[in-house]
């Protein structure tokens, strides 16, 4: 078989630049054959990033690659085996579609990468996790919260916690905070994040429930809002893309909704801040991580931010740090450590150190259970400050 080979990215501000416009275009980055090593003979290792760059979730693929692609520059080499290797990244993008995301996983099996990282999006993540099971290769989730990604497959790890989770945290904030019996649940009919987290919510919730389900390519939410209102509502619950609750969330701005939007990581994003910037919209989400919880990687990822015009484009135009940046981030380095345990750049190897690494990152303690998945027990509950266009931090919350 014949591998192709990817550009050198490490180590300058070149890295974002030229990735991050590759990201625009979608596909995989590469570059002419060859062995294992670098033009300049030096050894390497080359992890596949499984991410969105294009489609509804493309917003948020790009802040979640950000976070590797910090971490690449700032740690752009491993010891693997008594061996440095330099550390290429190699980009897939699967278009934030189930139907693309097979053809994406496939490309990354093609290119001679030890294991993966990815996907920002649970429904592109299950659909390409079969390729990768097939192949051999092991798969760290980042932020793709269904329970479904890694049950079946033993090459899917991830280091989020899990929808089931994140619902039952959002069902007690809701509880704790609006005394809430009444809830409004609204998903893009057919995407299984959104409906897993609807169907959880629902399973937790013990008042009564109102659900709609919107077509895709949806763009008027007037109908939807105004039965939330109707049906006097006490919350209103919508997990899902960026591009459908910017849109949710402006339109509550415009029209003065005063019933609470409860949304979980997929709104964690500085768009859907802008979205309710200067309105009294009451807007809380769940999430993995609040700046403020490592002043170091806060301060140097926005430095980065701020000295890469094209990094700050791709994190939506100014520096507030996504928790998916954070957790891309903390991905990479989990993978690093799973290199250096495997002593081998081999993805059998890998997959064999995968279940005992551990790792401390700036999102905490990352661990895996025994189906893959990674062992956690809180969720940070972030507020938007509508006045300020900044997150704070509502309450740290758990499932119990």
């Amino acid at each position: 078989m014949k591998w192709n080979k990817v550009i050198a990215l490490a180590m300058t501000g070149a890295l974002s630049l030229g990735l991050l416009s590759a990201c625009s275009g979608g596909g995989t980055s590469s570059a002419p054959e060859g062995d294992s090593g670098s033009s300049s003979g030096e050894k390497v290792v080359r992890i596949g990033v499984f991410e969105p760059a294009t489609g509804d979730s493309g917003a948020g693929g790009k802040q979640e690659m950000l976070g590797m692609q910090y971490a690449n520059r700032e740690t752009p080499t491993v010891d693997i085996g008594g061996e440095t290797y330099q550390v290429e990244l190699v980009y897939a993008d699967n278009g934030s579609d189930p139907a693309k995301a097979p053809t994406a996983a496939a490309e990354l099996v093609n290119q001679d990468v030890s294991l993966v990282l990815g996907s920002y999006g649970s429904s592109v993540a299950m659909a390409g996790g079969p390729t990768f099971d097939e192949a051999g290769l092991s798969v760290i989730g980042v932020t793709c919260t269904n329970p479904n990604i890694t049950a079946g497959n033993d090459y899917y790890f991830r280091i989020c916690f899990l929808d089931n989770f994140q619902a039952q945290v959002l069902v007690n904030f809701a509880k704790d905070k609006f005394n809430a019996q009444k809830a409004y649940l609204l998903g893009e009919l057919g995407n299984e994040y959104d409906q897993g987290l609807i169907s959880y919510f629902e399973q937790n919730f013990d008042g009564e429930v109102v659900k709609d389900s919107f077509p895709t390519n949806t763009s008027d939410f007037t109908t939807y809002l105004n039965k939330a209102a109707a049906e006097g509502c006490d919350v209103i619950f919508c997990p899902v893309s960026i591009a459908y609750s910017t849109q949710i969330v402006k339109l509550a701005a415009d029209t003065n909704l005063d019933i609470p939007i409860l949304g979980s990581d997929t709104l964690d994003s500085n768009m859907v801040l802008e979205a309710a910037a200067g309105s009294n919209v009451q807007l809380y989400v769940s999430t993995f991580y609040q700046e403020g919880g490592s002043p170091e990687f806060d301060e140097g990822i926005k430095a980065w931010l701020n000295e890469d015009s094209t990094a700050m484009t791709n994190n939506g135009g100014n520096d507030t740090i996504a928790a998916v940046t954070a957790m891309g981030y903390d991905a990479n380095y989990v993978a690093l450590e799973a290199l250096k345990a495997a002593g081998s750049t081999d993805p059998g190897d890998v997959k064999a150190a995968l279940p005992g690494v551990t790792y401390t990152g700036v999102s905490g303690a990352i661990a895996f259970d025994e189906q893959g998945d990674a062992i956690r027990d809180t969720a940070y509950i972030k507020t938007a400050d509508n006045a300020n266009e900044a997150w704070t931090l509502e309450t740290v919350q758990t499932a119990e």
